[in-house]
């Protein structure tokens, strides 16, 4: 039987009717309401939609913020006004369906497991480089939780000793280094300092503003000022990969978001970085690099999968 996948942004919701070969059959995109009830009740009329199509058993939600234990009760998103929402409840009522909930990141890391850049290991850890950094660990072929349901937040690892401010109110985070809001402020520093920062000056001088794909453009293109800016955030990430080899142990780290796009320019710094912060380096075995595969459309797959399994 078919599931639908929702994928619930800041800005656009995503929604699918996938099928058990994480393949999606039909495919909708629909703006997100800035009010909480006409989010859940945009959700209910997207699912409607494919049901009058399609038989369809379960449906998934996915969405940034912390999920219960339980994957019932969303206890805060960044982007959404949800604090102690009970999601699950909600949405079941008005559809009639069975309803799982899952964090956005961990959505993706488990579509990258089954059926992605994952689907030959069963140890693997997902980050995703985006305006923040995400993650998502499977260990053993299970997508690992934490004893609340609000485990591998790697994003939010402390990667600075009093550093830069984060979003979640503490200070250092991994994502102020290795995100894709990094990638911009590193490559205006460079841009600041003159030199290798010339087409990076010209680019801001040029539109006012330096992208994020503005700036891999000109790595692709060889730009030496947009390459150091991208192996400063690759070093940030790789680094914080040799610690979490050091944990975890996984067979496979996937790198997914818009900064991983540069495929080799970027894996090539992180795997150096990997290689220099881990312990007993040389005498151990070591992880894989992979791009994610399945693009924007990870979530909404991931979470029609896990859907399926808990219905």
């Amino acid at each position: 039987m078919l599931r639908v996948g929702i994928d619930i942004g800041g800005t656009k919701i995503a929604g699918g009717v996938v099928d058990a070969g994480g393949r999606i059959v039909e495919k909708l995109r629909v703006d997100t309401p800035t009010d909480t009830g006409a989010l859940a009740a945009a959700v209910t009329d997207m699912v409607q939609h494919f049901r009058a199509g399609y038989e369809i058993g379960a449906v998934g939600v996915a969405a940034a913020g912390f999920i219960d234990r339980d994957r019932a009760v969303v206890i805060h998103a960044p982007n959404i006004a949800w604090r102690n929402e009970p999601l699950k409840a909600d949405l079941e009522s008005r559809m009639d369906l069975p309803v799982t909930i899952e964090n956005d990141a961990n959505a993706a890391g488990w579509a990258e497991f089954r059926f992605g850049a994952g689907k030959d290991v069963e140890n693997m850890v997902m980050l995703t480089m985006g305006t923040g950094v995400g993650g998502a660990v499977v260990l053993d072929g299970s997508l690992f939780r934490g004893g609340h349901g609000i485990g591998a937040e790697l994003g939010h690892i402390r990667f600075m000793r009093d550093g830069l401010p984060c979003g979640c109110g503490q200070n250092g985070c991994l994502e102020q280094y290795a995100s894709g809001r990094a990638l911009q402020r590193e490559a205006n520093a460079i841009a600041d300092g003159g030199g290798i920062g010339s087409a990076l000056a010209a680019l801001r001088a040029e539109s006012g503003t330096i992208s994020g794909p503005a700036v891999s453009r000109l790595v692709l293109a060889g730009d030496p000022g947009a390459t150091e800016a991208l192996r400063r955030v690759a070093t940030a990430l790789g680094e914080s990969c040799g610690g979490f080899q050091a944990v975890l142990d996984p067979e496979l780290f996937v790198i997914g978001g818009g900064v991983a796009q540069l495929g080799e320019d970027l894996l090539t710094p992180v795997r150096l970085a990997y290689e220099t912060s881990l312990p007993g380096y040389g005498d151990r075995p070591i992880a894989q690099f992979a791009i994610a595969q399945l693009g924007n459309d990870a979530g909404l797959i991931g979470v029609a999968d896990l859907a399926a399994a808990e219905a």
